[in-house]
């Protein structure tokens, strides 16, 4: 196993992890007792699969908007940087199951959607680089994989 490193996703061991899942990665208490608890959201199985950009750029978009319909306090989902997966952080909302409720109606969202919103050069920093099908896409496999969210590790052989 790798040395422990100061970002935790460095320090877990990506031949291990068996994507989809969703994972609790911490919590932090801030100085006056809010928590804020970060998920990994994998997608794609690290180092053998990564989303396209223009769909991983889309889902963002599309998750970014919708998930706060189904959420309380959400701080940010972003995208991780190697594109087989989105970091969620929300504060004082210790629940699991609202994250993956929230997650599952928020991929029914993206399905029915119409448009990519923000996809436009006033909003979108690149905003020729979206696909609303990829997205759907990427939606669908994650929904497909639903019943995996919850076990983040590979059985051992």
């Amino acid at each position: 196993m790798a040395e422990k490193m100061n970002v935790e996703s460095f320090s877990l061991d990506h031949t291990q992890v068996k994507a989809p899942y969703v994972r609790l990665v911490g919590v932090t208490t801030g100085a006056n007792g809010d928590n804020v608890y970060k998920y990994d959201i994998r997608f794609k199985q690290p180092n053998q699969e990564h989303m396209d950009m223009p769909g991983l750029h889309s889902i963002e978009h599309l998750m970014a908007e919708n998930i706060r319909n189904h959420l309380d306090n959400v701080l940010d989902i972003g995208p991780m940087g190697c594109q087989t997966g989105f970091y969620l952080t929300v504060f004082n909302n210790d629940s699991y199951e609202d994250v993956l409720n929230a997650l599952e109606k928020t991929f029914h969202d993206v399905l029915q959607a119409k448009e990519v919103p923000a996809c436009n050069e006033e909003q979108c920093g690149w905003a020729a680089n979206h696909s609303l099908e990829g997205a759907q896409a990427i939606a669908e496999k994650m929904l497909n994989g639903k019943d995996e969210w919850r076990q983040v590790f590979a059985e051992k052989a």
